[in-house]
């Protein structure tokens, strides 16, 4: 005969401590709440995710025109549907995103690549390539002004290959990089005066006006340097060696010391220039160098590129899981920005196409009718109330890959995993190595210099 064994309990632990009172028993009180209320709406927050993963489509449309790699975006400031783009054929076209039109079409603007881009405070644009020339476009539609017209308005002459260009917000001021920051008027033909760090010598790859304090901007060079000058001292005043070279940066719009990285190594960095030994946060996620990264207008989140051809979508302050976008047509990414309205993001890739995706992916386009919104906003609410159940948080975190992206990643994560083992067993069996491992943070940044 087979032997049972029972758990038994102390009854005294779950039943009332008087004698004669009757056992306890669970009851809803409220007539008009269902026994089954919360599973109906873990069941309804599921089907809600779900929906979500179904109708996320975030691609909008491809503006072709470039006949070569799409190097550089820029968004004017003051419209919500100018955008400029400049290829590696030299040439620069003016976008209307709401038409998707060429407002102006500049072939042969440059000779060679064109390597920056911005937009000036009454509208104009200011486009800088290796042909060594910045120049001075009308942005008025080609039928105002003549579609044989080619002409700049202005022609800035520099003595060596311009890699990027930024505008003052106020001023009629514009920073350049090359071998060094120079800070030019439009008024003058020559720079009024040259930025540089006293014992720098690499080639200064990005520079950027701060969106609050115009007279402060930074700089990014070759030699994995990361510069931050005073355009009314006239000198660098910060320098920050990292371990890494940095390919883009982008000002908060919302937090004015902070500054986010785009890196080599394959991660995005976030920093407050009033501590720059460490970074705020480190984002992780793409397989191969990030190549470009752009603020959200509203300061919640950032769109970056890289060169395993996708595009992600990151909210500020979480370091995993970032939405990405990606097509079999699209190659290498070069350059992402954000639309003023926050509502799409922009991509240039080296196959010639700046392609429009949705910064929501699931967004739908066009007239919503109040029900639909109010059955939305209930979708939404649940979807955040149950996001931490298993079921619910395992479909919202589902995203698809390309092969050749998950199967680099796969191999990524076995090389750090490796490399961490590594370096605990030479710090457990070796006396260098008897104190505490270095945070990854703390690796980032190799020297600060003032």
């Amino acid at each position: 005969m087979v032997k049972i064994n029972v758990l038994q309990h102390d009854t005294a632990a779950h039943l009332p401590t008087r004698k004669g009172d009757p056992t306890p028993t669970s009851r809803n009180l409220d007539p008009l709440m269902h026994p089954f209320a919360r599973a109906r709406e873990r069941t309804r927050a599921l089907n809600a995710a779900k929906m979500e993963r179904m109708f996320s489509k975030p691609f909008v449309a491809a503006l072709e025109g470039h006949l070569d790699a799409v190097e550089v975006l820029a968004r004017r400031p003051d419209e919500l549907t100018t955008v400029a783009s400049g290829s590696w054929d030299g040439g620069v076209i003016l976008h209307d995103l709401s038409l998707r039109t060429h407002v102006r079409k500049l072939n042969g603007a440059h000779k060679g690549k064109v390597s920056g881009l911005c937009f000036t405070g009454e509208g104009r644009l200011l486009s800088c390539g290796v042909d060594r020339n910045i120049k001075l476009w009308d942005t008025r539609p080609e039928a105002e002004i003549g579609s044989e017209d080619q002409a700049p308005l202005a022609v800035f002459p520099g003595k060596s290959a311009i890699n990027s260009i930024d505008h003052h917000r106020s001023d009629h001021l514009f920073a350049t990089a090359s071998n060094l920051v120079q800070i030019w008027d439009e008024t003058k033909s020559a720079a009024v005066s040259n930025l540089t760090f006293p014992t720098s010598t690499e080639t200064i790859d990005a520079v950027r006006f701060n969106l609050s304090e115009s007279s402060v901007l930074a700089s990014i060079g070759s030699d994995r340097t990361f510069t931050l000058y005073d355009i009314r001292t006239g000198k660098a005043e910060r320098r920050v060696v990292m371990q890494m070279r940095s390919n883009s940066l982008s000002w908060s719009p919302t937090f004015p010391t902070s500054l986010l990285l785009a890196s080599e190594d394959h991660n995005l960095y976030t920093f407050d220039i009033r501590s720059l030994s460490t970074p705020t946060q480190i984002y992780k996620a793409h397989v191969a160098a990030v190549m470009s990264c752009d603020w959200s207008p509203t300061g919640a989140e950032f769109v970056s590129g890289g060169w395993d051809r996708t595009v992600r979508i990151w909210k500020e302050g979480q370091g995993t899981r970032p939405e990405v976008y990606h097509t079999k047509r699209m190659q290498r990414v070069s350059s992402t920005i954000f639309t003023n309205d926050a509502r799409f993001v922009l991509s240039g890739s080296d196959d010639g196409n700046v392609r429009i995706w949705k910064a929501r992916a699931d967004e739908k386009l066009g007239i919503i009718t109040a029900r639909e919104r109010a059955a939305m906003e209930y979708r939404d609410t649940l979807k955040d109330r149950w996001k931490f159940d298993k079921g619910v948080g395992k479909v919202q975190r589902s995203r698809h890959l390309p092969k050749p992206v998950h199967k680099a990643a796969d191999l990524k994560r076995t090389m750090l995993e490796a490399r961490r083992v590594k370096e605990e067993r030479r710090r457990k069996h070796t006396r260098a190595g008897e104190s505490k491992p270095i945070a990854e943070r703390k690796k980032v940044v190799v020297a600060e210099q003032m």
